[in-house]
């Protein structure tokens, strides 16, 4: 498929097939996508702590193996969001697909820790291809602001779902046939999405003024690599922190001069951050996913550890328990956000996106005032709390974004925005772990973790609020197509 540059021909081809294209359809291959990412993160959080004791690994091997998938998917996100406009948005979809199954297969096989690693990295390229052509792909086909609007709730809405289902089943799973089990689920939302994509989800692509850009993959992997790596391994000692954050300084200015040469062929096509929404809602998104991710990792380690956090439950919470604790806030973002887009036009997209994020703060801080996640019913209106303004927010924020630039950029958009969801939580599980880790754990270590997390959000609200308009603006182009 051709275009010419301006997303143009790419809405044209579909529009010309639209009465052969299913929606309904291809929203629900695009959702089970976004399962299958969100799924396998999930359930390896609650699985951290019967992992950690079957290979006798500590809370750092823990981080990289939660933080190999985030790292490898931060780093070629950028790539896949390129191939994805390049060569196609299905058959990248198709690709991501295929390499998460067989990525989860290796894991539930893993033989060391090591092996479990290497498979978790692997599983981040599959995700890597796989979600920014799933939004991608959503944004190509529903070219109306407002009804896109509403399918990227519900696209969000999976995300809820897989943290609802995830926990739950997962728990159940580890409980009864040990860690490797959950990571099993992945197959078979990937074969139904494999299937359903093939069916359903046109092809479209727009490679004309684009190339491959190797040197700003390069360069720009090592910036995202090296700041990751010093978040990550800074606590084994000042030198590592050092030299990795030397690189990152090295690499990041000429990335930024590799990319502004490109011009519009660039991996990452500079101008795009000329537009005030795109970057609060870039900067908006990194906020939440660090708090969220920071306090998805350390809750449910405590909830099933023997000490603290355990002492004043009065009862040890197992996998299963900690899952089922884990509910409040995925069934209430699963509610909110299928009605997210509503609640958007009716409100205005800077009300929702601006105070779902400080209401996520609010749910922090009331985290912070328990002790190691004890008691629990003060727990769990915290994460009911948190899970409101998730809910609120991430489908607008993703409307945002993508309305942000023409469908021509759509997959470079989606991989921007799931880059920077992906390095709040690279940051989030490093930079809220040590932080846990320095005050020495238990209930003050993670007073502190929260404490830190609900600022970061009240940040990422404050950009929101100055940079979103209060009606979502499509770019001129589209809205010339549109008429």
């Amino acid at each position: 498929m051709r275009s010419d540059g301006n997303g143009i021909g790419a809405a044209a081809a579909i529009a010309t097939t639209e009465e052969k294209v299913s929606r309904p359809l291809v929203l629900l291959a695009m959702c089970l996508g976004v399962l299958i990412a969100q799924v396998d993160t999930s359930v390896v959080n609650l699985a951290a702590q019967p992992i950690g004791a079957a290979f006798h690994a500590r809370v750092g091997g823990l981080q990289w193996m939660l933080d190999a998938y985030n790292l490898v998917y931060a780093v070629l996100l950028l790539t896949g969001g390129l191939i994805a406009d390049l060569y196609g948005r299905r058959l990248t979809f198709l690709l991501g697909a295929a390499v998460m199954i067989a990525a989860s297969l290796g894991c539930a096989g893993a033989p060391s820790m090591a092996v479990l690693i290497g498979g978790r990295a692997a599983a981040g390229i599959g995700a890597a291809l796989l979600l920014p052509a799933s939004l991608a792909i959503v944004r190509v086909v529903w070219q109306d602001a407002q009804a896109r609007g509403r399918a990227l709730g519900i696209w969000a809405s999976c995300n809820g779902l897989a943290f609802a289902i995830g926990p739950s089943i997962g728990g159940l799973l580890i409980q009864r046939f040990g860690w490797p089990s959950v990571f099993l689920l992945v197959v078979p939302l990937g074969a139904a999405a494999l299937l359903l994509a093939a069916v359903s989800v046109p092809e479209s692509a727009n490679p004309e003024s684009r190339r491959f850009d190797a040197p700003g993959q390069i360069l720009g992997a090592i910036v995202l690599g090296s700041l990751a790596f010093a978040a990550i391994a800074g606590g084994a000692g000042s030198l590592v922190r050092l030299v990795a954050l030397a690189c990152a300084a090295l690499a990041a200015p000429l990335f930024l001069r590799v990319e502004r040469n490109a011009g519009a062929a660039a991996l990452v096509p500079l101008d795009l951050f000329g537009n005030p929404a795109f970057r609060g809602a870039i900067a908006a998104t990194a906020a939440m996913t660090l708090g969220i991710y920071g306090m998805i990792f350390l809750l449910p380690l405590l909830w099933q550890s023997s000490g603290q956090g355990a002492a004043h439950l009065g009862a040890h919470l197992g996998a299963a328990g900690a899952g089922l604790a884990l509910m409040p806030i995925s069934l209430v973002f699963f509610l909110v956000s299928t009605r997210s887009g509503r609640l958007a036009e009716r409100f205005g997209m800077r009300a929702v996106t601006a105070g779902g994020t400080a209401i996520i703060a609010c749910g922090l801080i009331v985290l912070a005032a328990t002790r190691a996640g004890a008691p629990l019913w003060l727990a769990e209106a915290a994460l009911v709390i948190a899970g409101l303004g998730m809910g609120l927010n991430t489908g607008p924020l993703l409307s945002v974004a993508v309305a942000a630039v023409t469908a021509a950029r759509a997959g470079t958009a989606a991989a921007l925005f799931n880059l920077a969801r992906m390095s709040g939580a690279v940051l989030g599980v490093a930079v809220l772990g040590t932080i846990f880790a320095a005050m020495g754990g238990g209930a003050a270590g993670f007073r502190a973790a929260m404490l830190a997390g609900g600022l970061i959000q009240l940040g990422g609200a404050a950009i929101a609020r100055a940079t979103i308009p209060a009606r979502e603006t499509e770019p001129r182009e589209s809205r010339a197509q549109n008429r």
